[in-house]
């Protein structure tokens, strides 16, 4: 039993290049659901449509989210489809479960006011000032992840074009754009706190942000990074990574930029994911509307 497991993780990991978040939860709700069926007694071979629906009532008891529990469905009909395609079973019985709609919440973003008062904190007299302003600067000029700005080398920059090579969810590559403003810090850190950075620990490293030893920087300390900036800066909001991501997907719409370029942008694989920042400011609703209703514009005339 566990080496039908094993050799389906091994599948989507390295043939369908999942990542390891997702082959490590998939691992998961896998061995959650066998434990589920070794309780009733029940073969996997056997699973059908009514015992999946006792499994999902058994989830919900749990009081699980209607997110984690399409997760763990996920998990299990790619499982299945898995059996299925290698002639172990002759349906999936998960084809035919809906998968519960998670709940959508919107996603909260920065003012432009909060992040002037934010990217001004870092002292850029100083080399990790420079090196803080630039996560800053680089996280909201292209909406990258923190996984995907702490992943970036120095050779995937290309300062003339000013893009950047972004390897993102399912080692997928896309390219990401930043302007002038960001191209400064990237210049400002590159040519000097960096160096700086280096030769006080005579390191070398070939990732642009480093951590003060001259180490490649992790996701937990940008994330640390952030809070303490957002802390001093007495900004009374809890500011992530994420965050300025999701700002920089709602200004962009807010300023008239087109959902599908927003997607590409943000390394989106379905619209849908994008959709949940098309909530635009009461003042944007509102410029619009008396920009476009034709009614508005005939009153604006006399």
């Amino acid at each position: 039993m566990s080496m039908i497991i094993k050799e389906f993780l091994d599948y989507i990991l390295n043939q369908k290049k999942y990542s390891l978040n997702t082959y490590k939860n998939y691992e998961i709700d896998i061995k959650e659901f066998f434990s589920y069926l070794n309780d009733t007694k029940t073969d996997y071979k056997d699973v059908s449509y009514d015992f999946i629906k006792g499994y999902l009532m058994v989830l919900y008891d749990r009081k699980l989210s209607r997110g984690t529990v399409s997760r763990k469905l996920s998990a299990l009909r790619s499982f299945y489809k898995y059996l299925f395609n290698q002639d172990i079973i002759n349906t999936n019985p998960f084809n035919y479960v809906t998968t519960p709609k998670k709940e959508k919440k919107l996603p909260n973003y920065l003012g432009i006011i909060e992040l002037e008062t934010i990217f001004n904190f870092p002292d850029l007299n100083t080399s990790l000032g420079q090196r803080n302003r630039l996560i800053l600067e680089l996280l909201y000029a292209t909406g990258i992840r923190v996984g995907e700005l702490v992943n970036i080398k120095l050779n995937d920059i290309d300062l003339n074009r000013k893009e950047v090579r972004i390897l993102g969810k399912g080692n997928k590559e896309r390219i990401a754009l930043f302007g002038d403003y960001c191209l400064d810090y990237i210049n400002l850190f590159m040519n000097n706190g960096r160096l700086k950075i280096l030769d006080k620990n005579n390191a070398s490293c070939d990732y642009l942000i480093i951590n003060n030893r001259g180490r490649k920087i992790t996701t937990r300390a940008v994330e640390e990074i952030i809070e303490d900036i957002v802390k001093k800066a007495s900004i009374k909001k809890h500011v992530s990574p994420h965050m300025l991501r999701h700002s920089f997907a709602t200004h962009l719409l807010n300023n008239g930029c087109d959902i599908l370029t927003v997607k590409e942008l943000l390394g989106h694989e379905s619209l849908e994911s994008t959709q949940i920042y098309t909530h635009v400011s009461n003042e944007r609703l509102r410029e619009v509307y008396l920009k476009c209703h034709p009614l508005n514009r005939q009153n604006s005339k006399k």
